[in-house]
């Protein structure tokens, strides 16, 4: 009964948790403009996503502009979408094999290799969390070093944005419900005792009991 709790547990958190780097992966709220000194007061703001770059006028209009070269990228921008999207397709391939291998399921019959595709399941989704989780890291030291950096001019410096923290709440889930499923153990085996039944004792012809039969 545990088990299956921490499986629902873990499982659940797993699913959040990839839902939520596809989220992150598409929202282009990864760099945000810095209002500093001279930029208290702009009329526009400037995201910088994966996929694209938008202008937010002062008005609430808003427009965006989707990156026309993959190679003019920097390297960071390239590391984040290719480490996104192979730790989303993750997460898909983490959600087949947990439930391929669930108590709840009947795709396997074996108790313990059930046990052994669910830990499996787990390790890949802390595989995912991983992978999601060094983009945000990189993007965001590269975001502080260039915001304290004076050789970089103020109207170019850039903030933490809402896609980042989205991301490392996404990498948390994936890593706590990932060991979650890790920490569900097989059966050990049929619970209970063995009873063992003696043959039925058959009366002599002339209806008394063997007495073999109380020995």
């Amino acid at each position: 009964m545990v088990s299956a709790g921490l499986e629902i547990l873990g499982l659940s958190l797993c699913v959040i948790g990839s839902l939520l780097v596809m989220v992150s992966c598409g929202l282009p709220m990864w760099k945000v403009t810095a209002f500093i000194e001279a930029n208290i007061v702009v009329a526009q703001t400037i995201w910088d996503g994966l996929w694209m770059s938008c202008v937010v006028q002062s008005t609430g209009q808003m427009q965006c502009k989707v990156h026309d070269s993959v190679l003019a990228l920097s390297h960071d921008l390239q590391a984040a979408r290719a480490l996104t999207i192979i730790s989303s397709v993750m997460g898909v391939l983490g959600l087949m094999v947990v439930i391929a291998g669930a108590q709840c399921t009947n795709c396997i019959r074996a108790e313990y290799v059930k046990a052994r595709v669910v830990n499996a399941g787990g390790v890949i989704y802390i595989v995912s969390g991983l992978f999601v989780l060094v983009p945000l890291c990189w993007m965001a030291n590269n975001i502080i070093s260039d915001f304290y950096n004076p050789q970089v001019p103020a109207s170019k410096k850039r903030e933490i944005g809402a896609a980042l923290y989205i991301g490392w709440a996404a990498s948390a889930q994936l890593l706590i419900g990932g060991s979650l499923l890790c920490c569900s153990c097989p059966s050990s085996g049929n619970s209970g005792y063995s009873v063992k039944y003696s043959p039925t004792k058959r009366a002599t012809p002339n209806g008394d009991y063997d007495k073999r039969n109380y020995v």
